[in-house]
């Protein structure tokens, strides 16, 4: 009974490959040729960013996971904020992609800066380093 289960399996997976790969080529078809080179860089730069966030996998330290993680995801904001500012015509949009790539360059820095400090040192020791309002200002943005 579980080989045909198996092999019922086996079959459906091309119907299902197939079916998705015309589901893109259907929805892609409704736009021009500038959006598709927007939605193919949009969607390499996403699988990109959901690669390097995982590629590092979980070290058991719930600070140094988090920024490991966090860098790519930054990263890929950079890069959907790039896309716009190529592709995207609306100014106030345009504007908010140059801020997201400003702050989150800075972000990123003080991300990769920390998370060499953690990963050497098993104690970790904020002295000084920057401060949790020092990229995003002083109000209380911590009561959860």
């Amino acid at each position: 009974m579980k080989w045909i289960f198996t092999i019922s399996l086996l079959l459906l997976i091309p119907v299902i490959t197939y079916a998705e790969e015309h589901k893109h080529h259907t929805e892609k078809s409704k736009f021009g040729p500038e959006f598709i080179r927007f939605m193919d860089e949009m969607n390499a730069g996403m699988d990109k960013m959901m690669k390097d966030m995982h590629s590092p996998g979980y070290t058991g330290n719930p600070d140094v996971d988090f920024l490991a993680m966090m860098i790519p995801h930054h990263e890929g904001a950079i890069e959907m904020a790039r896309l716009i500012l190529i592709y995207g015509t609306d100014p106030l949009v345009r504007q908010l992609a140059e801020d997201i790539i400003s702050t989150q360059r800075v972000e990123i820095e003080a991300m990769k800066q920390r998370l060499m400090i953690l990963r050497k040192r098993p104690e970790p020791d904020p002295g000084g380093f920057p401060a949790l309002e020092g990229t995003r200002g002083t109000e209380d943005r911590f009561s959860y």
